[in-house]
């Protein structure tokens, strides 16, 4: 007989040890090794039968057993020290605290997934891992965040293989009472519920589940309610999954359910209302609706805003980060889909018209009938970036059209290169090496240059030690893996013996879209088996990664490598592991000799997971793409070379998996195994290892790959960035925003319909200069006079400018910089005259321009509004 409920009953823990209960619902136990050791200690065995899940744990112990630990004094004073440990770690003040009462009081940080541990899979890839990393760091670094998100019933798929190697996918059912959440309720212990109004009368009800992640809560919305229709109880059941309706309900879930569950939440806790909004992704664009509405509604606003006025004011604290340099990587909803959803009481009040055009298409090259949520989601931000200094290249020239007339340079999306939180992906066995060999932490604000005091022993000992789990796990995996697919325990002793703890380890794991090309290995496949099996420098791979469940092509990635390792002649030397996910991340990144990605350049918009490899001592073998375009350096790892602009697609790959074996044959695994010689004259010799018969240079590698990656893919980094480049100016708009009853707000709406609507008639009638010798040379005075007519605008409205710098054979300029025109002389009839001397600072072919930008002190930046007038 079946059940026709279920639910989870959690343990009522002794009250000499109570606090345990208390640091298993806290998810710093997933970074804090202290945490995860005590909980260890009670009982090794279970600790494990619980796959390393503190509540999980707690649920299955029994209660003679939690009586002896209670009586147990050594286990109490324990238990009391770690509660000490995480008390003093919520309150204490840290790094942000140092930045005064100045600083935003609250950051609420939007995303539509959260990888925090595997104990909450609300994760799919990357997207999800930075969030939960920038959570971490946050809490680690004292910064007031509230993290927004879904609750998914099925979480992200997990994935097997079925005989013939084609990724299958199963959705477990989640029970919230079994994870470490707490339901928000009403003080009268109702659950708290927030509501949208859907179309036809439907509305969309949701529960607000909080997960504790050190200091930072995270609110996550949870649709199945029991009074909403099946559809609406279905709208969280998985993430990414269905499409249409059911996908744009959920974004309308996560951004404007999002912030009402904000205010749920500081109405119940006296938490501060979010200074700054932080939109991750254009999935949860629809936040900036819903902040407009509130201001346009007699109900919440005092004196209401109009629509003008209330996209100004919301725009001024909200930062967005986009993550894709794709455009197929971005939400479009058909228009007419959206118009069904607001055209009811989704946004009392707020223009139909005025929310379509903020998703419009309208530029060359756009689809005029869809609503492109990424479009939105930079319209409703006064401040964007993206996640490396190459795709904020690539982002700038991607959303150019936005910004028609200006160069690409000029569009206003900077960058703030992600990073990885490092007490989670360090491996311990690192962390116990620095303090045996410093006394220090290397979790704790670490010292990266002591690397170089281990020697070189203690550093290729550590390394083995790591290869070695690594192998443990892999064999592991791979018989659950070949029993799932149907095979005998009588036909896998050669799982046993797959890999070798003391062979070069490559290891690929990610996301399998097309473009991360997980098949470029196998381009020729007789020239990877040469190098498996190399006789004196093998290597052996370990691979994993789920595709979409409606990616077909990233299927037959998966199906055509694992048919590959499937080889008897090889299998013992590449493994396909299954179902990667963070547990298995934290044995596979310490693991690996070399991180190897090879996507197409430049489609990687940052890719994180070499970063982790990189802090436990790995090389990274990569395309120049994403991170490592801006920090390889020639001694932390090989630089993989790509095919001119314009190759065709086969060719291209030919070049790339060609210069991929060509590394890996002539310098990666020859310097691993210490064999100079080999290494530059591209065959082998004998070995030019140290005396003691290491590998010195690799070691070298490794020590220079600790101490200059250590400090700059920490996401303790990048959060200070975020801090002080973006939260903390959007706070400082948003308050001016706020001031006077939004006085200041009301005037710059009022002066930008004015801009508009005269931008028009400004054009730059005549640009002279004067002074130049006949042979000009540098240090001399350029005088620049422009005329400009303004139309109904003030000099005060607009900023003119010279810009200057190398002529190209196009005229096109390069290499620019840019000064102000700031005399401004009155000529009449809306006329100007602006001027200024300008020196000549280089040799060379020399050029120049005048352009002329809206300016107001309320602008972020002088292209913000996509206004220009150029001579």
């Amino acid at each position: 007989m079946k059940a026709i409920r279920r639910f989870t009953v959690r343990t009522v823990v002794p009250q000499q040890i109570g606090a345990l209960s208390r640091l298993a619902t806290n998810l710093r136990w997933s970074w804090h090794l202290p945490t995860r050791r005590l909980f260890e200690s009670l009982d090794p065995a279970l600790w494990d039968e619980a796959r390393h899940d503190p509540l999980a744990m707690l649920a299955a112990i029994s209660r003679e057993q939690l009586l002896a630990l209670a009586a147990d004094p050594d286990v109490v004073a324990r238990v009391a020290d770690a509660e000490r440990s995480l008390e003093q770690y919520l309150n204490e003040p840290r790094w942000y605290q140092s930045l005064g009462s100045e600083a935003p009081q609250t950051i609420a940080y939007f995303s539509p997934e959260f990888g925090i541990t595997e104990v909450l899979p609300q994760y799919s890839g990357g997207l999800g891992i930075l969030a939960g990393d920038h959570l971490k760091s946050a809490s680690d670094l004292g910064v007031p965040l509230i993290g927004v998100g879904l609750l998914y019933q099925a979480g992200y798929f997990k994935q097997s293989l079925s005989k013939d190697a084609w990724q299958q996918e199963t959705y477990p059912l989640l029970d919230p009472d079994s994870l470490p959440l707490t339901l928000l309720r009403e003080e009268d212990g109702t659950a708290a519920e927030i509501s949208l109004p859907l179309p036809d009368g439907r509305v969309l009800r949701a529960h607000i589940w909080r997960a504790d992640v050190g200091r930072v809560p995270l609110l996550l919305l949870d649709s199945n309610v029991a009074d909403n229709d099946d559809a609406a109880r279905g709208v969280t059941d998985r993430l990414y999954g269905g499409g249409g309706d059911h996908r744009l309900m959920q974004e309308l879930l996560l951004g404007m359910g999002g912030v009402k569950a904000l205010r749920v939440h500081a109405r119940l806790t006296g938490t501060p209302a979010p200074e700054v909004f932080h939109t991750n992704e254009g999935h949860a664009g629809f936040l900036g609706i819903e902040r407009i509405r509130e201001l346009m509604d007699p109900a919440v606003t005092a004196a209401p805003l109009s629509w003008s006025e209330a996209l100004a004011a919301g725009r001024a604290s909200t930062v967005f980060t986009t993550h894709t340099p794709v455009p197929a990587g971005i939400d479009r909803f058909p228009r007419a889909m959206i118009e069904h959803f607001f055209a009811g009481e989704l946004a009392p009040g707020v223009p139909v018209a005025e929310i379509l055009a903020l998703g419009a298409e309208n530029y060359d090259g756009g689809n005029p009938d869809v609503f492109n949520m990424a479009v939105m989601g930079l319209r409703l931000a006064q401040r964007a970036n993206g996640v490396a200094k190459l795709h904020g290249v690539v982002s700038r020239e991607m959303f150019s059209g936005l910004w028609q007339g200006f160069d690409h340079d000029d569009v206003p999306i900077t960058s703030v290169t992600n990073g990885v939180h490092v007490p989670t992906w360090v491996d311990p066995a690192l962390a116990e090496l620095a303090r045996e060999k410093f006394g220090t932490d290397v979790l704790d604000g670490p010292d990266w240059s002591k690397v170089y005091d281990v020697s070189d022993a203690d550093v290729w000992a550590l390394r083995r030690r790591l290869r070695t789990a690594l192998v443990d796990d892999a064999r592991r995996r791979l018989r659950a893996s070949w029993k799932k697919r149907g095979a005998a325990d009588a036909q896998l002793a050669w799982t046993d013996s797959a890999l070798d703890p003391d062979v070069l380890t490559i290891g690929f794991a990610r996301r399998v879209p097309t473009y991360k090309r997980l098949t470029l290995m196998l381009r020729d496949p007789a020239r990877l088996k040469a190098l498996l099996l190399h006789p004196e420098h093998p290597i052996q791979l370990v691979i994993a990664g789920k595709s979409h469940p409606a990616d077909d092509a990233g299927k037959k990635m998966i199906q055509d490598l694992v048919q590959f390792t499937d080889d008897p002649e090889v299998r013992h030397r590449i493994v396909f592991l299954p179902n990667y996910d963070i547990a298995m991340a934290r044995t596979l990144f310490p693991g690996c000799d070399v991180w190897l990605n090879n996507p197409l350049r430049p489609l990687e918009a940052c890719g994180t997971s070499g970063m982790k490899a990189a802090i436990n001592g790995s090389l990274n073998l990569s395309v120049m793409d994403g991170w490592w375009d801006e920090l390889y350096d020639g001694e932390n790892g090989w630089a993989i070379p790509t095919a001119n602009q314009g190759t065709s697609d086969e060719e291209r790959d030919d070049i790339e998996s060609a210069a991929l074996y060509e590394l890996l044959e002539n310098q990666v695994a020859p310097r691993f195994y210490g064999d100079v010689a080999a290494e530059f004259a591209g065959a082998a010799g004998p070995s030019q290892a140290n005396d003691g018969g290491l590998p010195s240079h690799w070691i070298s590698m490794i020590k220079h790959t600790i101490s200059h990656l250590g400090p700059a893919v920490s996401a303790e980094r990048m959060v200070k960035e975020y801090v002080q480049r973006l939260y903390q100016p959007a706070a400082e708009a948003g308050r001016l925003a706020r001031a006077g009853d939004f006085a200041g707000t009301r005037e710059l709406a009022s002066w930008i319909g004015k801009v508009r609507s005269e931008w028009d008639g400004v054009r730059i009638e005549h640009v002279e200069s004067h002074g130049l010798a006949d042979e000009p040379q540098i240090g001399q005075t350029l005088q620049v006079r422009a005329t400009v007519h303004l139309a109904g605008l003030n000099a005060e409205d607009v900023r003119v400018c010279v810009r200057y710098g190398r002529v190209g054979d196009t005229d096109e300029l390069s290499d620019t910089r840019t000064m102000e025109l700031d005399s401004a002389t009155g000529l009449g009839d809306g006329r100007y005259q602006f001027a200024a001397d300008l020196v000549i600072d280089r040799s060379g072919s020399f050029g120049y321009g005048v352009q002329v930008l809206p300016t107001h002190c309320a602008l972020a930046n002088p292209a913000e509004l996509g206004l220009i007038a150029t001579s």
